[in-house]
């Protein structure tokens, strides 16, 4: 249970075209994560999934069945705002039994069903107490608790961590790629957030203006992005990106080169430059250096310790063998033999 399959799936508002038609399978039990900026249809595309809208073309499958007219509540899935949603007059138990009671299940069934959330989420001392005594994090794993009773084949994630700040992000982050290891439950989750990505994800769909840019592992992504979309968007910081005669070199028309795939020293290198602002983070930090190889600074990774001053004169040199090469369309080009 939980094979979703997208078949020249396409999505428009009147004559603006929102999904361009798009193919995609996301497997049983996988993490797959939407990413991309801010428009680029991903909110959408979960909600084409979902049954929250209609699809203008094409095919949605759910476990090999054609979903693509099923209502949402009889699709088998379970999705998770942004916002909660949760009721405040009811208490926490209530709320995650809510879906449960609609669907007129047994009391004794929903119980058991609300225990068993409230043990999974860590919620036993909370459900009793009503959402505004809770603070973000725990109301979002209520929110998560709620999806969970239902017991789907997929949980669709829509953003679920955006109004939390950066402490419980990162807590919450880690509580929901525990909670897919131990449900082993197809989750797909939508983030603007390419870190969150990187570190939820077994499988990245990357979006853009409506369109599919790349699938794959979050390793393979980093490691070979197969356009500049893709190479400037995955990572952090991004990756450097550096046009002309310096690329001409490679038998490109852009290189890219990653911040910790390049070696800084105050004595000899490949590119001369002026060390910019520096960003001190503990055990890294990030030298932002003017080169005439580039109109925008180099970022350069390096560690912790390391102390240059504003405007010292530094040089710069790529470890070639981690060049990334792209052609005039900006795709990427095949390793060099």
């Amino acid at each position: 249970m939980g094979q979703i399959e997208l078949k020249q799936v396409s999505k428009s508002f009147g004559t603006v075209e929102v999904i361009r038609p798009l193919d995609l399978s996301i497997e049983e039990g996988e993490f797959v994560v939407f990413v991309g900026p801010s428009g680029c249809g991903k909110s959408t595309l979960l909600r084409l999934i979902a049954g929250l809208e209609d699809v203008t073309s094409g095919a949605v499958l759910i476990d090999g069945e054609d979903a693509t007219g099923t209502a949402p509540a009889k699709r088998g899935l379970a999705m998770v705002f942004q916002s909660y949603a949760l009721y405040p007059h009811m208490s926490v138990r209530k709320n995650i039994a809510f879906p449960l009671r609609m669907a007129k299940l047994d009391k004794n069934e929903q119980d058991r069903r609300v225990e068993e959330a409230a043990r999974v989420l860590n919620l036993g001392d909370y459900l009793d107490r009503r959402p505004g005594q809770l603070s973000g994090g725990q109301r979002q794993r209520v929110a998560i608790g709620r999806a969970i009773v239902r017991e789907p084949a997929a949980f669709l994630f829509d953003e679920p961590l955006s109004n939390l700040d950066a402490a419980l992000r990162v807590g919450m982050r880690l509580e929901i790629s525990e909670l897919h290891k131990r449900l082993r439950t197809t989750m797909i989750y939508v983030t603007h957030d390419q870190v969150e990505a990187m570190t939820m994800a077994d499988k990245i769909v990357v979006l853009q203006a409506g369109v599919i840019e790349q699938v794959g592992s979050p390793l393979e992504l980093y490691q070979r992005p197969r356009n500049l979309f893709v190479a400037g968007f995955i990572g952090s910081p991004r990756m450097n990106l550096i046009e002309g005669p310096e690329a001409a070199k490679y038998d490109a028309h852009t290189i890219g080169i990653r911040p910790e795939h390049i070696e800084i020293s105050e004595s000899q290198g490949s590119w001369k430059g002026t060390v910019g602002l520096s960003e001190h983070l503990g055990a890294d930090t990030f030298f932002h250096v003017q080169c005439a190889v580039s109109p925008t600074p180099i970022t350069v990774r390096a560690p912790g310790e390391m102390i240059l001053k504003y405007g010292a004169e530094v040089h710069l040199t790529p470890r070639t063998q981690y060049l990334h090469r792209f052609d005039s369309e900006g795709l990427r080009k095949n390793e060099p033999s």
